[in-house]
């Protein structure tokens, strides 16, 4: 083979690789051997791609149909030479993969840097930046590819030393696929050698699903343009053998496979730095065969809230992969749910849409999200470690109660949430209902902005007195989600901050003193209510304030802050509701004010109270400076 130098073009880097190759090549040094991982991992997904390209061309695949991946090193030459007969890339592939990168994955990476080396060396993969580990370990990376379909002609060598350019040009390559060269960095010739090449590909690459070969002799690897294969004889020609298992993980009986073998398997198809914190492997047969195999991560990938983002399982039909990121076999709230899919049943010409009409599909969902939510519950049973994940995927959890209505009760044993009586350790709805009071009905539940402003919140005062237990929800996307939960094992939910509270504990007395109250307080409230006008829905008496004088309460069915702050940022224009005034009528506060005469101090001092009162609910002012303006002349008088 040679190279045609005529048409060599030298291009530069895009500016965040050339800083992501600043930092592979000076500071990610501490684990080195992942460059192996990384690029046998790529050539694993060239391979997957070719067989899904071959359903529509059979031919490309027909050419060379036993796919491999072969690794040669040369310890004088100090080159590790990875070869793959997969997809392969055209000039313009190689120009576009290997000298920028189109998604945000660069640059997510560079923001997650933490300085820990070893840490920051495994985050590589788990931003799709796994081919520049390459030069973690190399001076120089030379790639030589043609993509399946293209004559030999039409083959591309690309060449960098990772520092700030690279050159292409037209290559003559016999076979389709893709062979990366590395030329070793001095402190890391260890890695040409058959030993310490075996040993990585057994640690990281046991489990994936073609043959990994290595020479079986240290014979050194031929250099592309050294001779053609015509030319080379039987004798000549390197013998490589197979050293990984190279039959697909998730079709060996679970008896056959090693822990360790299923949490590096996840790391591949995750490209995640952790280990997994759960797995099932099933394999059903019946009306529908199939098997599958389901993780549970441990941390929460960087771009998990965004629910626009692909994701989804690995599906294979028959062991040929077919896509990536199969969204239709889980809900949308179990998305940071990673693993694979084989079906024995679905079309092998399968597309997405055929794929969201197929009952067959739809089956297979309601299973994978039975089995994917038993892990769940499963893992919850040992609360610490289930704590350590609520905290990375809990508010993607809670999009669940709105979206499966049939695993809703299931869904909603997994919620956890801080209370009144237990702030630090979380707290499930049947750890409250186990707590309830006698005569309790319902679950009782606060939402705002923050913890602080909830623990502060006057709405809890009645129940701190009485000792009822209230959640606490500071979440965003809590006020939504309850907005789809009426009850929960026969108890009904309710927010403190909205209607009227019954705690089911008021005696005949204090019934009748309530009653009392509020026929000797009418005077005081046609005034209240005539001070403030429209701003509020109305004015009554409470007995749910304890220390404070007043407090803002939502009617039954109004929307809260929380769930108004959503509608307004998906660009719907949401007015505030009129809140309901409570006046405490046994405050001292509140009698003074009902014997003061003077009506321009009343008026004063009612809208002062109910400044606060929105203030204690964490509202912004509508007009701040005349509330000051107030407190101003009130501190002025009080100080004659």
């Amino acid at each position: 083979m040679s190279e045609t130098q005529a048409t060599e073009q030298t291009l530069g880097f895009q500016a965040e690789v050339k800083q992501l190759l600043h930092l592979m090549i000076h500071s990610l040094y501490s684990n080195p051997e992942i460059f192996l991982r990384e690029l046998i991992s790529n050539a694993s997904d060239a391979s997957d791609k070719l067989r899904f390209e071959a359903l529509s061309h059979a031919e490309w695949l027909a050419e060379d149909p036993e796919l491999r991946i072969q690794i040669s090193f040369d310890s004088e030459k100090n080159t590790v030479t990875l070869k793959d007969n997969g997809i392969g890339m055209s000039e313009s592939e190689a120009i576009q993969n290997l000298g920028t990168i189109a998604k945000s994955g660069t640059s997510q990476f560079l923001n997650a840097m933490s300085g820990d080396q070893k840490r920051d060396s495994q985050l590589i993969g788990q931003f799709g930046v796994g081919f520049y580990s390459s030069f973690v370990v190399a001076k120089h990376v030379d790639v030589y590819s043609r993509h399946a379909g293209l004559k030999p002609e039409q083959g591309v060598h690309w060449s960098s030393a990772g520092e700030g350019e690279f050159t292409v040009g037209p290559f003559n390559k016999e076979d389709r696929g893709t062979t990366i060269v590395l030329t070793l960095r001095d402190e890391h010739k260890s890695f040409a050698d058959r030993w310490t090449l075996r040993r990585i590909v057994q640690k990281y690459a046991d489990h994936i699903a073609i043959p990994i070969q290595m020479l079986s002799e240290p014979i050194p690897a031929q250099d592309e343009d050294q001779e053609s294969s015509e030319t080379k004889t039987e004798n000549q020609a390197p013998q490589f053998e197979t050293i990984n298992k190279a039959t697909a993980l998730w079709q060996r009986s679970k008896s056959e496979v090693s822990e360790d073998e299923y949490k590096e398997f996840y790391k591949h198809i995750s490209h995640d730095f952790e280990e997994p914190v759960k797995w099932s492997h099933n394999k059903v047969e019946g009306k529908l065969e199939y098997t599958s195999l389901l993780f549970l991560p441990k941390k929460a990938p960087f771009d998990l809230y965004n629910r626009d983002k692909s994701h989804g399982l690995k599906l294979y039909v028959q062991r040929v992969f077919i896509m990536d990121d199969a969204e239709q076999f889980l809900p949308l709230y179990l998305r940071f749910i990673r693993g694979v899919i084989d079906s024995a049943d679905l079309s092998l010409n399968v597309s997405r849409e055929i794929l969201q009409a197929s009952s067959q599909v739809d089956s297979m969902k309601n299973a994978l999200t039975k089995r994917s939510i038993d892990m769940l519950v499963d893992l919850a049973k040992d609360s610490e470690a289930y704590l350590k994940f609520w905290k990375e995927f809990g508010q993607v959890l809670k999009e669940g109660p709105a979206e499966d209505f049939n695993n809703r009760e299931k869904v909603c044993g997994l919620l956890r949430f801080p209370s009144t009586q237990s702030e630090a350790n979380l707290v499930s709805f049947d750890d409250y209902i186990g707590r309830m009071q006698e005569g309790q009905e319902k679950i009782f539940f606060l939402t705002g902005e923050s913890l602080t402003t909830l623990q502060s919140s006057p709405h809890l005062e009645i129940f701190r007195k009485k000792g009822v237990e209230v959640l606490l929800m500071a979440d965003r996307i809590d006020e939504w989600m309850m907005g789809y939960l009426s009850e929960y094992k026969g108890k009904s939910f309710q927010n403190i901050a909205k209607g009227d509270i019954n705690l089911g504990q008021e005696t005949d007395e204090e019934k009748q003193k309530k009653e009392e109250l509020e026929k000797s307080s009418d005077p005081l409230i046609k005034r209240v209510k005539e001070v403030l006008g429209d701003q509020v829905k109305e004015v009554r008496i409470t007995t749910r304030l304890v220390d404070n004088p007043a407090c803002l309460v939502l009617d039954e069915y109004d929307m809260g802050a929380q769930m108004r702050q959503i509608m307004k940022a998906a660009g719907q224009d949401m007015p505030d509701p009129k809140p309901i005034f409570e006046l405490n009528p046994t405050h001292p506060l509140i009698e003074q004010l009902n014997d003061l005469v003077q009506e321009d101090r009343f008026e004063q001092l009612v809208r002062i109270l109910f400044d606060q009162a929105a203030l204690l609910e964490g509202t912004q002012l509508k007009d701040p400076a005349a509330y000051v303006k107030r407190i101003h002349a009130l501190l002025l008088e009080l100080s004659k």
